[in-house]
């Protein structure tokens, strides 16, 4: 057993993000292990830019009202407690809603690549209407 050196809270880079984003690492263990864990923290209106991993992503929302959409256009909002799956290699963003911050806790495999990433979320992709409950 180790105890981790804990990991000061970084600033998201503002080339991956849009608005003032926060996280903080929860997990990161040395190889062989892969899990990654951050909570991460939007200020209303911010978001990632498109992204996708290779194992996927698991997005946990703890605070506030979560918006996540894909690339066909869907755009879900999660709540506190709930979480949403993106499946490997689905491109995607996500962050907090107009009015409120955000938290999540961001959960991925790191197998050598975190993620892939693409452009900036435009304003019309971001403030599309919710789709329908995706279960």
């Amino acid at each position: 057993m180790e105890l981790l050196d804990p990991i000061p809270s970084t600033r998201a880079p503002v080339d991956l993000f849009t608005g003032e984003v926060w996280f903080d690492v929860v997990a990161a263990p040395p190889a062989p292990a892969r899990l990654r864990a951050n909570l991460v923290r939007f200020a209303p209106g911010a978001r990632t830019h498109w992204h996708r991993h290779p194992g996927g992503q698991s997005l946990h929302v703890t605070q506030g009202l979560a918006r996540i959409g894909t690339r066909d256009g869907r755009v879900v909002e999660a709540r506190p407690g709930e979480t949403v799956w993106c499946p490997p290699g689905e491109w995607h963003w996500h962050g907090a809603g107009r009015d409120a911050f955000t938290e999540h806790l961001a959960l991925w495999e790191h197998d050598g690549v975190d993620a892939e990433w693409g452009d900036a979320v435009s304003d019309r992709e971001y403030d599309a209407p919710t789709t329908e409950d995706p279960r």
